[in-house]
């Protein structure tokens, strides 16, 4: 069973797709905007029946818009407790820098582009995990 995670903010959301093993086999940032059209897509796509949602600043709105969508999508609530900071530690993993920027070290850099779909990995991974612990029912 695959399952999704979603990092919602107001301009754009980070999304992803993984595995059960915590394989990523899609990710990507997408707009807001477009929100109900992607997780559809990628449903159809990719099959995941669950749904992970970080509980930020902009996540009931799009809860209700993902209800309303896809009604019989599960959707599951996580902590978004520092995920950002892990996301840029992933992405920098993921490209490390390069040229003269790879003597500073990553901790004093900022991500060239949007770490958002690196936090809906981190959400996907944490509830993974807490399956695996049994804090959850799929």
């Amino acid at each position: 069973m695959n399952i999704a995670a979603l990092d919602p903010g107001r301009d754009k959301c980070g999304f992803a797709v993984l595995a059960q093993d915590g394989r990523v086999i899609w990710q990507k940032v997408i707009e807001t905007a477009r929100l109900e059209a992607e997780l559809a897509e990628a449903r159809q796509k990719y099959g995941y029946e669950v749904l992970v949602e970080g509980n930020g600043t902009t996540s009931k709105e799009a809860r209700a818009r993902i209800q309303t969508a896809l009604p019989e999508l599960a959707v599951v609530v996580l902590d978004e407790y520092r995920t950002t900071e892990l996301a840029k530690g992933e992405y920098w993993k993921a490209h490390p820098p390069k040229g003269w920027r790879r003597l500073l070290p990553v901790t004093m850099q900022v991500p060239p582009e949007p770490v958002d779909d690196f936090v809906a990995v981190i959400l996907g991974h944490r509830y993974l995990k807490s399956l695996e612990e049994g804090h959850h029912e799929s």
